[in-house]
């Protein structure tokens, strides 16, 4: 996200616009990928308030949070552009509060990747996440990518 510091995520946070709501896809191909045409948006709170369930030494990634909301609301699947788009609003808002912090760099990317749209990048979430006790390592030469080595043994339960 550009221009960070000029908006307001509390704000964005909790404009949930016309969400949550339901849409049926007729894509075949999108169909077969997610395993169904009834897709769910859920709106940017509730993926903040998700992520603040999570304790010290855990993590979550965002496909357990749409696999998660997708079940509780009767859908085939969860909407995942919005997904990572209300994962990384709910992160800069807790970022931009002062107090009633969203623990959102235990929050991570598909295949336990860290999340390079957070506040401070991939090195501010590794940081935090080195001091819960996890290991980062580092993919890649020019295009480097940061993982929370075994993350799958940390996952918590929603």
């Amino acid at each position: 996200m550009a221009n960070e510091d000029k908006k307001d995520f509390n704000a964005m946070l909790n404009d949930s616009k016309d969400m949550p709501k339901f849409q049926t896809i007729t894509d075949e191909k999108s169909i077969k990928k997610y395993g169904g045409d009834r897709m769910y948006f859920a709106p940017p709170i509730d993926y903040d308030r998700v992520m603040r369930l999570v304790p010290f030494g855990k993590v979550l990634t965002v496909g357990v949070i749409r696999d998660y909301f997708a079940k509780q609301s009767g859908a085939d699947f969860t909407e995942p552009i919005t997904a990572g788009i209300f994962v990384s609003i709910a992160a800069w808002a807790s970022y931009q509060r002062k107090d009633d912090k969203t623990p959102y760099w235990r929050t991570l990317k598909a295949n336990g990747e860290l999340n390079p749209k957070y506040p401070g990048g991939a090195e501010a979430q590794k940081e935090m996440l080195e001091k819960e006790g996890h290991t980062i390592i580092q993919k890649g030469r020019t295009n480097i990518k940061y993982y929370c080595k075994d993350y799958e043994q940390s996952l918590f339960s929603l």
